[in-house]
């Protein structure tokens, strides 16, 4: 791969989750979750973007989500279940992605608040149309997702390369 390899990132916040007596790695989606998982996953489907890898935490609720985000998508990218995502900082985060093999150009995270929503922010120097004043508006609900680019390879991702593509949350 070439140093100008275009890249795109989607981080995805989880679903609405439920707060039943479990512990918090363990806490299964709420019904209004299991309803929005659909929803931004034939929203996903719509950007037409090929994911080559997904990257899920192992928290319950982040992997309920993909499996009903994963059911809208044209075709199911490799998906590695990632211990460190879960409470993860924004600088946790960017290590992971720096971690990523060179031959994933378009690659979907599935996270947490608040490192989900800190590492877009922190990632995208520059934005598109609306997106960055959306994502700023919104906070970053369940079941949102930004769309992120970069030029070059994995281990470049830092504080500002990246561009704010598009944004989108349910109930918006």
């Amino acid at each position: 791969m070439s140093v100008d390899t275009p890249r795109r990132i989607v981080l995805l916040r989880h679903a609405k989750a439920d707060w039943p007596q479990v512990s918090d790695h363990d806490r299964p989606l709420a019904d209004r979750g299991r309803m929005d998982a659909p929803t931004a996953g034939a929203r996903l489907a719509e950007t037409g973007i090929p994911f080559d890898l997904a990257l899920c935490s192992t928290a319950a609720r982040t992997r309920e989500t993909w499996k009903l985000v994963v059911q809208a998508l044209p075709h199911r990218p490799r998906t590695v279940y990632e211990e460190r995502l879960y409470e993860a900082s924004p600088g946790e985060l960017i290590a992971v992605l720096n971690e990523t093999p060179d031959d994933v150009n378009d690659l979907l995270l599935i996270g947490h608040n608040p490192g989900v929503h800190a590492v877009a922010e922190a990632l995208t120097g520059t934005g598109e149309g609306d997106a960055p004043a959306r994502m700023a508006r919104s906070g970053f609900p369940t079941s949102s997702f930004a769309v992120i680019g970069f030029t070059g390879p994995w281990k470049s991702l830092e504080h500002g390369v990246a561009n704010l593509v598009d944004y989108w949350a349910p109930h918006d």
